[in-house]
């Protein structure tokens, strides 16, 4: 019988400044109500600030590498990768300004 390999040990937290480098990076990325009009015809660019707001919750230091499955900052995580998502894959789009009138058809809530 072969004596198992000690496997190395898993980090308990995440690497050092990650989580403020991911702050950073999404308050660079967020679109501001007074941005939305000129990056509205930009779905890359929603779909990279939803991206961004993933990684926050998943850097979040109440949520460390090793934690269950199932967390808050891991559904929240999901939810919002699945959102940019729907933002690259164009399903979902700019639904118009209420103060603009009413929606282009078939425009989907921006979520």
């Amino acid at each position: 019988m072969v004596p198992e390999r000690p496997q190395p040990p898993q980090p308990a937290r995440w690497p050092e400044d990650s989580a403020a480098s991911a702050a950073q990076l999404h308050q660079l990325l967020t679109i501001t109500d007074r941005q939305w009009h000129a990056f509205k015809g930009q779905p890359q660019r929603r779909a990279a600030e939803q991206l961004a707001a993933a990684l926050v919750l998943l850097l979040d230091p109440a949520n460390p590498p090793q934690a269950p499955v199932a967390t808050q900052q891991r559904l929240a995580s999901i939810a919002l990768v699945e959102n940019g998502l729907a933002w690259l894959k164009g399903d979902l789009r700019d639904p118009g300004c209420p103060q603009h009138g009413p929606a282009a058809p078939g425009a989907k809530a921006n979520g």
